[in-house]
């Protein structure tokens, strides 16, 4: 961390986190189908706002650059899911998707410690393809910014329901 970079909090100020895990109140591990990539960065958080779906990792050592912060590769990777994942949730579209594109602007450093809060937003749904757009935040600092297109090559199916991500 260079001296004009901010200093973001190492630990999640959030009343009612889990002392073990660090977890903040309402997130649970998402419950997701067997991914080899994901497996090896996980768990992944995850949790219902009003029906948006926020996504949360605690930045562990495995996922920083030799600086000690949350390499952007990692930030990538949370990107992809991020607009995935909450396609199928906020947009209701129930289909398998592939990534076209995803790009992301990097503007601070998340410390190993942090709790990373990413947000999302479906712009629209076309009949081939999906944009969306989200942010990470560490506490009140916006880390990172996201957009991408997604296209659906499944027909709908109750199986692809985001919700899912929430149930036993």
């Amino acid at each position: 961390m260079t001296p004009d970079q901010p200093h973001l909090p190492l630990s999640d100020a959030t009343p009612g986190s889990d002392p073990d895990t660090g977890v903040p109140a309402g997130f649970t591990v998402m419950r997701m189908p067997a991914n080899p990539f994901i497996d090896g960065i996980g768990p992944l958080h995850g949790r219902l706002e009003d029906e948006r779906f926020v996504l949360g990792i605690r930045v562990e050592r495995r996922h920083c650059n030799p600086g000690g912060t949350c390499h952007g590769g990692m930030i990538m990777t949370l990107s992809d899911m991020l607009l995935l994942m909450g396609s199928n949730i906020e947009g209701r579209v129930n289909r398998y998707f592939t990534t076209v594109n995803v790009t992301c602007d990097f503007i601070a450093p998340a410390q190993e410690g942090a709790w990373i809060e990413g947000r999302m937003q479906v712009l629209r749904v076309a009949r081939s393809l999906v944009f969306a757009q989200g942010l990470f935040t560490v506490g009140e600092t916006v880390i990172a910014r996201c957009s991408g297109i997604l296209k659906p090559v499944s027909e709908p199916d109750p199986r692809y329901d985001g919700r899912r991500y929430f149930s036993g």
